[in-house]
C-alpha cells in the first residue's frame, strides 16, 4: 500500500495545477446539486419496534389529519383573566385570524382553547396540513402575525412546538471562525511558518466545503438531522487539520534531509499518508457502527460524520500534495521571529544527554509501576461520575430565558402543571373488542386516572371508522423527572395490560415523552453489542497494522479509558452542574440519549488517531534497533510536537462550538475535548512509556500462524520505497 500512496503523492504533486482544478469543479458541482436537490435537514425520531413507534403509526393511519406539523400558541393575562374585557375579545379575534392562515387545518378543531384554572394562561394548538420542514417560513410568520392584536391588549403571548423550534433552529453561528482561528495560532507556532500554517487550513476548508455539500445532498434522499451539519463541521475541522499537519510534518523533514519536493510529498503521504488512512478509516468504521443501534436519526447523523472524515482523509491525500507542490522549497517562509522551524525533535542533545519530551519518557520508563499506576487513578477518578449517569432528553426547558421555545413552556408548566409539556398519547386498537368503543377507552381512562401519578385524563377521541381512539395522558410530574419514566413502565407493565385483558384490543403509550424513554432503553440495550463491534473491529485493524496481540489490545484499554473520563466530566457538569455556568448551562441537565452512544464512536476512532500515529513512530523505530525502551522514548520524542498541536487544535475546535445554544452539541463538544485532552497527556505521556515499558518485547509479539496470514503493511516505515531523490548537490542526511 505504501508503493500506491507514493505514487499518488508524486503525482499529485507534479499534476497540481489538475488536482487543484478538480477539487475546486468537485466542490462547486456538490453545492450546486446540493441547491438543485433541495435537501433539507429533518428531525425525525423513529425507534423502529418499540411502543411508541407503534402508537405513532397507529395514529398515523387513523388520524390522518393530525399527521401534519403543529405549533403550540399560549397566552398569558398578567393582570386579570382570559375571560375580561378586551382580553377575551382579542384573543378571540387571533384564533379566528389563526384559523384563516393557508395550510391551517380546517375546519379548525385544533385552534379551540384550553384554559388554566386560574383563567391567567390560554393555549391553542395550531395543527397544518403537511409537515412544518416542508411549509413556507411565512406561514409561521402569519401566525405570529395574527397574535398582535392580542399583544396590543396586554397580553404576553409565546410560541411552542415543532415550527417554532425549527425557526430557532441553531447554526454554526460563526463558532467553527473561532476554532479555525485558534488552528491557526498553533500551526503558526508549531511550525513558525506561515505558508506551512496555512497548508492545513486550506486542505480542511476544501475537504469541509465537499463534505458539508455530500451530506446536504444527502438530505434531499434521506432524514438527516438537522445536527448532523454541526457535528460534522466539528469532527471534520478537528481531523481535517491534524491529518494535514501530521503529513505536512513528515514533508518537511523529507525538505530539510535534501529530498527533491515532489519526492519528499510522496514519502511523507506514503509514511505518515498511510497512518492517516489507517486512522481515517478506523473512525469510519467507528463511526458506521452506530447502525447497530437500529435507530435511523442516529444512523444518518453517523453517517454525515464518517462523510466528512472520509472526504478529509481523501482531501489529505490528493489535495494536500498538490498544494504542498505549489508551496515548494517556499513552504518555511516568512516566520515569526523567534520560532524554530523544526520538524522533528531529538531525543539528546549535543553532550548526549536526553532533554525536553525524551527526559520525560526516560523519566517514566525507569519507574513504569509508580505512573502506571498513578495514571491509572486519575483516569478512574475522573471516570467515576459515570455511576451517576442518567439518560433523558434535552427540551424547551433548556432553552434560554430570551428563548420563546422556554418563556412558553415556562408558561405551560406554570398555568396547567409540570406535565403539561409532556403529555402520553394512548393508542387504542379497537379491532377485536368485546365492548363498545365508548364503553372500551372510558374504561381505559378510569384504569389509567387511578394512577397516583397522572394529573389528568384528556376526553377519548374514537376514529370515524370506529378501530381506533387516542387518548392524551397527563402526568404531575415534569417529562425529564424519574417519577414521568416510572409512569410509563407502570402503564405498559400492569395498568393497561390488565385493564386489556377485560375489555380485549391493544394499547399503545406514545408521545414525545415516550418516545424519548424508548430511546434511552434502546440505547441501553445496544450499547453493550455497539461497543464490542467497535473494539473487536478496531483490535482486528490494528494487529493487522501494527502485527501485534498486546498493542492493540492495550490501545483499546487506553481509549476506553478516556472515553470513560469524558463520560464522567459531562455528567459532573451537565447533571451535577460543576462550572456549568461556564459553558452557558444554568440547571440540571440529563445526558442527551444518544450521547454516550455517539461520542463512543466519534472518541474511539479520534483516540485510535494518537496510537498509530506514536505507535507507527515506535514500531518504525523498534525495526531499526530492536531496543523496546528506546523505541518508546524516540516515538514519544519524535511525535510529541506534532501530537501536541494536533491535540491543541483538536480541543480548541472543539470548545468553539460549546458556546453555541444547543445542549446536545455542548455535550458533545465538552465531551470530546475532554478525551483529546487526557488522551494528549495522561494516556500518551504516562499510560502509553508505562505500560510499553513494563510489557517490554512481548509488545510486539505475533503468533506465529497469524504472522503467516495477515500481510504487511510496513506502517511509516520506507524500506519498499524507491531510493531518495535528492536535490542537486544535497546530500542524504
Amino acid at each position: 500500500m505504501s508503493n500506491v500512496l507514493y505514487r499518488i503523492g508524486r503525482v499529485c504533486t507534479r499534476r497540481r495545477w489538475r488536482v487543484l482544478f478538480a477539487w475546486v469543479a468537485i466542490v462547486v458541482a456538490l453545492v450546486v446539486v446540493g441547491k438543485a436537490a433541495g435537501g433539507e435537514f429533518v428531525d425525525r425520531l423513529q425507534v423502529p419496534g418499540v411502543e411508541s413507534q407503534k402508537a405513532a403509526n397507529l395514529l398515523l393511519e387513523t388520524f390522518p389529519s393530525q399527521a401534519g406539523g403543529s405549533m403550540q400558541v399560549v397566552f398569558h393575562i398578567p393582570n386579570g383573566t382570559s375571560s375580561d374585557e378586551p382580553v377575551a375579545s382579542a384573543i378571540a379575534a387571533s384564533l379566528d385570524a389563526m384559523a384563516a392562515v393557508p395550510h391551517v387545518v380546517q375546519p379548525a378543531p385544533a385552534l379551540l382553547k384550553r384554559v388554566s384554572s386560574d383563567g391567567k394562561t390560554v393555549l391553542t394548538t395550531v395543527q397544518f396540513d403537511d409537515e412544518v420542514r416542508v411549509l413556507p417560513h411565512s406561514v409561521y410568520y402569519e401566525v405570529v402575525a395574527t397574535t398582535e392584536v392580542a399583544t396590543a391588549a396586554g397580553v404576553q403571548v409565546e410560541f411552542g412546538g415543532e415550527f417554532p423550534r425549527l425557526m430557532e433552529q441553531p447554526s454554526l453561528g460563526g463558532t467553527e471562525g473561532i476554532g479555525l482561528l485558534a488552528a491557526m495560532v498553533i500551526l503558526m507556532f508549531a511550525f513558525g511558518s506561515v505558508i506551512a500554517m496555512g497548508l492545513p487550513i486550506g486542505t480542511a476548508l476544501f475537504g469541509l466545503g465537499a463534505g458539508i455539500a455530500v451530506i446536504t445532498c444527502l438530505s434531499a434522499f434521506v432524514d438527516m438531522p438537522s445536527t448532523s451539519e454541526m457535528l460534522a463541521s466539528m469532527i471534520g475541522l478537528g481531523v481535517g487539520i491534524d491529518y494535514a499537519l501530521f503529513i505536512i510534518t513528515r514533508h518537511r523533514a523529507g525538505l530539510h534531509r535534501g529530498l527533491t519536493v515532489e519526492d519528499a510529498a510522496g514519502r511523507s503521504i506514503a509514511t505518515a499518508g498511510q497512518a492517516v488512512l489507517i486512522a481515517g478509516g478506523t473512525v469510519v468504521i467507528a463511526i458506521c457502527g452506530l447502525a447497530v443501534a437500529g435507530i435511523p436519526m442516529i444512523t444518518f447523523m453517523g453517517i454525515g460524520a464518517a462523510i466528512v472524515v472520509a472526504v478529509m482523509v481523501t482531501s489529505s491525500l490528493t489535495l494536500l500534495p498538490a498544494l504542498m507542490g505549489f508551496a515548494g522549497h517556499n513552504i518555511d517562509r516568512f516566520g515569526l521571529p523567534g520560532t524554530k522551524r523544526v520538524s522533528e525533535g531529538s531525543t539528546t542533545n549535543i553532550d548526549g544527554e536526553y532533554h525536553g519530551w525524551a527526559r520525560w519518557a526516560h523519566h517514566v520508563s525507569r519507574h513504569p509501576v509508580v505512573y502506571l499506576l498513578v495514571g491509572l487513578v486519575f483516569m478512574l477518578t475522573l471516570a467515576a461520575p459515570i455511576l451517576d449517569l442518567r439518560l433523558g432528553q434535552t427540551d424547551s426547558s433548556q432553552s434560554p430565558t430570551t428563548s420563546t421555545l422556554r418563556r412558553s413552556y415556562d408558561l405551560l408548566a406554570q398555568g396547567f402543571g409540570p406535565g403539561f409539556n409532556g403529555p402520553f398519547v394512548l393508542a387504542v386498537n379497537l379491532e377485536g373488542t368485546t365492548l363498545p368503543p365508548e364503553q372500551v377507552v372510558e374504561q381505559l381512562s378510569a384504569a389509567v386516572s387511578a394512577d397516583p401519578n397522572v394529573a389528568k385524563v384528556a376526553r377519548a377521541t374514537v376514529g370515524p371508522d370506529g378501530k381506533a381512539a387516542v387518548i392524551q395522558v397527563i402526568a404531575k410530574s415534569a417529562p425529564q423527572d424519574k417519577a414521568t419514566g416510572e409512569l410509563v413502565s407502570r402503564l405498559r407493565s400492569s395498568v393497561l395490560p390488565d385493564a386489556v385483558a377485560v375489555t380485549g384490543g391493544a394499547v399503545y403509550v406514545g408521545g414525545q415523552t415516550a418516545t424519548f424513554i424508548d430511546l434511552s432503553n434502546r440505547v441501553a440495550d445496544r450499547l453493550p453489542l455497539f461497543i464490542g463491534c467497535v473494539v473487536g473491529l478496531s483490535f482486528l485493524l490494528l494487529m493487522v497494522v501494527f502485527r501485534s496481540i498486546l498493542v492493540p489490545l492495550k490501545a483499546a484499554i487506553m481509549n476506553l479509558l478516556s472515553i470513560g473520563a469524558a463520560y464522567g466530566v459531562i455528567v459532573a457538569v451537565f447533571q451535577w452542574g460543576w462550572g456549568a455556568e461556564l459553558f452557558g448551562v444554568h440547571q440540571s441537565l440529563p445526558i442527551v440519549s444518544f450521547i454516550p452512544m455517539f461520542m463512543f464512536a466519534i472518541l474511539f476512532g479520534l483516540s485510535m488517531d494518537y496510537e498509530v500515529f506514536i505507535l507507527s513512530r515506535i514500531r518504525e523505530e523498534y525495526n531499526h534497533s530492536g531496543d523496546n525502551t528506546g523505541s518508546v522514548i524516540v516515538g514519544i520524542t519524535a511525535t510529541a510536537r506534532v501530537i501536541t498541536s494536533a491535540a491543541l487544535i483538536m480541543i480548541s475546535v472543539f470548545i468553539s462550538f460549546v458556546f453555541g445554544g444547543e445542549p446536545t452539541i455542548k455535550m458533545m463538544g465538552i465531551g470530546l475535548a475532554t478525551a483529546v485532552f487526557v488522551d494528549a497527556t495522561i494516556i500518551r505521556m504516562v499510560l502509553v512509556p508505562a505500560s510499553m515499558r513494563l510489557m517490554g518485547n512481548a509488545n510486539w509479539w505475533l503468533p506465529k500462524f497469524l504472522d503467516r496470514l495477515i500481510p504487511n503493511l510496513d506502517i511509516e516505515g520506507e524500506s519498499r520505497l524507491p531510493e531518495a531523490e535528492y536535490e542537486h548537490g544535497a546530500r542524504a542526511r
